[in-house]
């Protein structure tokens, strides 16, 4: 399972009308190799979610994660941090076992 925020969800879709991103698409979230840590996070908007993708649901927004990705980030949860310290959207991910200082890479 992998959560979302109702802060996280609240500005998934602020950025959806900014973007001119349809109501329906989800944010796809991926692990890539790479960043400080050794893994990073990628995120964008999918319209089509692709075959052995997992959706999650929460607070009415949707996260699509491909098979590999989901072997690190399941049972995560998407938050958003803003204000003046505010670093965007965090990874609460309790796989990782590092983190970079930025919050965008990881190791597990």
């Amino acid at each position: 399972m992998i959560d979302i925020s109702q802060t996280a969800a609240s500005k998934l879709k602020n950025l959806k009308l900014e973007e001119g991103q349809p109501e329906t698409a989800a944010l796809r979230v991926e692990v890539k190799k790479g960043g400080c840590s050794g893994l990073s996070y990628k995120m964008n908007f999918d319209n089509s979610p692709q075959a052995g993708d997992q959706t999650f649901e929460a607070n009415g927004e949707k996260i699509v994660v491909d098979g590999q990705s989901l072997l690190y980030i399941i049972g995560m949860t998407l938050d958003y941090s803003g204000g003046l310290n505010g670093k965007g959207f965090v990874f609460e991910n309790p796989n990782a076992t590092k983190n970079c200082g930025c919050g965008s890479s990881f190791n597990v």
